[in-house]
Formats: C-alpha cells, sequence, structure tokens
C-alpha cells in the first residue's frame, strides 16, 4: 500500500486516463507541489496536482473542497474516485448493460458510459422531469445518446423499464432499499453486481438489510476518506555506525499531511446476485 509519508519515486504508478498504460510519480510531482492523494481499491490511487495557478489532474481523481463553490444548493456530488472504484467493483467493461437512478447531473452516467462503450448500454432514470430532459439532452450534445436510454419514473415505484438484462445495477437515491426488489429484477437471472451510494450510514444498514432478505450475496461497504499532502523533495544524513558517518541519503520525495481535508464522502455499498 501507499504509505501517506513517503512517495518513492517509479514505485507507484497511477492509472492514466480509461486505460491501463501508467505514469510514474515524479512525472506529476514536483518541488513545492500541493497534491491530493486517496487509495482506491488494490493499487488505485487517484492524484490531483495543484502548481502554481494551473491543475494537472489524472483519471479517478479527487474533487477538493473548493471544486464545490457555485454549486446550486441541494446538488448531489459523488466524488471522482468513488465512480473509478464503483465501475472496477462492478466489473464494468464494453459491453456491459447497467441500470442507474438517479440520473442527476449525469457525471456518474458519463462515466459508466465511456465505460461500456461501444457496445453496452446504461438505462438510467430520473424522478425529476426537468433533470431526466437536461439529462438527454446532454447525452446528445456530447454524442452518447446511442449508448443510453433516459427514463423519467420513480424507480421505487415503478423499476428500471427492463427485466433480466443488466449486468450491473447502481443506485443514487434517498431510499435504495426501496429499489433493492428492482434492482434484483432488472439484473439477468444469471447474475450480476449492485452498487449503492448514500451518505449516511442509516441508509447502507437499510439497504444490507434489504440486500440480504432479497438473497444478495458478498455484501460489502467501502468509505473513501481523502487526506492532502504538501509534496516536498528531502535528504537526510546517513546514521553513524560507529565507523565514521557514511555519505547521506539521496533525496527522495515526501509528502506532509496538510490540516484542511475533504474528510468523509460517502458510502459505497456493493453486493452480488448469484444464480438460482
Amino acid at each position: 500500500m501507499l504509505m501517506p509519508t513517503h512517495i518513492l519515486p517509479g514505485l507507484r504508478h497511477l492509472p492514466d486516463s480509461n486505460t491501463m498504460s501508467f505514469v510514474a510519480y515524479e512525472e506529476l510531482i514536483k518541488e513545492g507541489d500541493t497534491a491530493i492523494l486517496s487509495l482506491g481499491h488494490g493499487a488505485m490511487v487517484a492524484v490531483r496536482v495543484q502548481r502554481g495557478a494551473q491543475t494537472q489532474t489524472r483519471h479517478g481523481v479527487l474533487r477538493h473542497s473548493v471544486d464545490l463553490i457555485g454549486r446550486p444548493f441541494g446538488s448531489k456530488i459523488l466524488y471522482s474516485t468513488d465512480i473509478a472504484l464503483l465501475t472496477m467493483m462492478l466489473e464494468l467493461r464494453p459491453g456491459s448493460v447497467v441500470c442507474e437512478s438517479g440520473t442527476g447531473s449525469g457525471s456518474v452516467s458519463h462515466a459508466i458510459i465511456r465505460t461500456i462503450a461501444p457496445t453496452g448500454h446504461l438505462h438510467t432514470v430520473e424522478f425529476h422531469q426537468q433533470r431526466a430532459e437536461k439529462a438527454r439532452e446532454e447525452f446528445q450534445e456530447h454524442r452518447v445518446g446511442r449508448w443510453v436510454t433516459v427514463r423519467n419514473q420513480d424507480v421505487c415505484r415503478s423499476g428500471f423499464g427492463v427485466s433480466h438484462v443488466a449486468d450491473a445495477v447502481f443506485l443514487d437515491i434517498p431510499s435504495p432499499w426501496e429499489a433493492v426488489g428492482h434492482a434484483w429484477d432488472a439484473l439477468k437471472v444469471e447474475g450480476g453486481r449492485f452498487c449503492s451510494f448514500s451518505p449516511c450510514i442509516e441508509q447502507v444498514q437499510r439497504t444490507c438489510q434489504a440486500l440480504a432478505a432479497r438473497g444478495f450475496s458478498e455484501l460489502s461497504t467501502l468509505e473513501v476518506l481523502p487526506q492532502v499532502f504538501t509534496v516536498r523533495t528531502v535528504s537526510l544524513p546517513a546514521p553513524d555506525l560507529g565507523a565514521g558517518p557514511g555519505p547521506d541519503a539521496g533525496p527522495f520525495r515526501s509528502g506532509t499531511p496538510m490540516k484542511e481535508a475533504v474528510g468523509h464522502t460517502g458510502y459505497l455499498t456493493f453486493a452480488t446476485k448469484t444464480p438460482g
């Protein structure tokens, strides 16, 4: 795992965009930079580097609190690190069929579409009519409309509008436990993956109870807790072991935690529908 106090050049690498090519730390982080680092699942690491007035980013990067300035009151925010984690944990790939609710701003929808294109499809459900219409317009403007179907309905009452077609289901709604049955029906008979995003642990508890009662297995809940670091180059003197001091240790990169941190972003709850 990445140790937060030492960032050793060449020892860790970062996923670059949606590919599996890698970029070394030393290409991203320079003397005097401010970097935001966050561990995802396994070796997935998110990095954002502030260099003067410019910001350098990579796929799966964490948003800082200043990015929320100017957002309309009531906006639902799902951090990019959470999005990167959920697409991986849902085992999405080109050709996957996904059901999602609610659509909201469409940020998660776009991430899903980029992952499942060019042969997959997203069925997204939004309760609010104006948001559904706006999302549908933006999908067309961004030329991804062919991979997504938008429905304006209450997923807790009416479901996703499809049955037994989805490889994965994602819920970002206030009461996901009320849609667990519809998620089960939307997933393929041979099984699939489930994920819900909730800001409060009480929502997680009720969702997990509903998932277990419906027959889902492999329930797990993950929380993302990012930390801000100031990166600098450090040289340490060699220890004196009795034969005289040796040469100084070569410079290495070190990250010092800053006082400000985004803190809790929310909980991602995953589960599996198994055949039979």
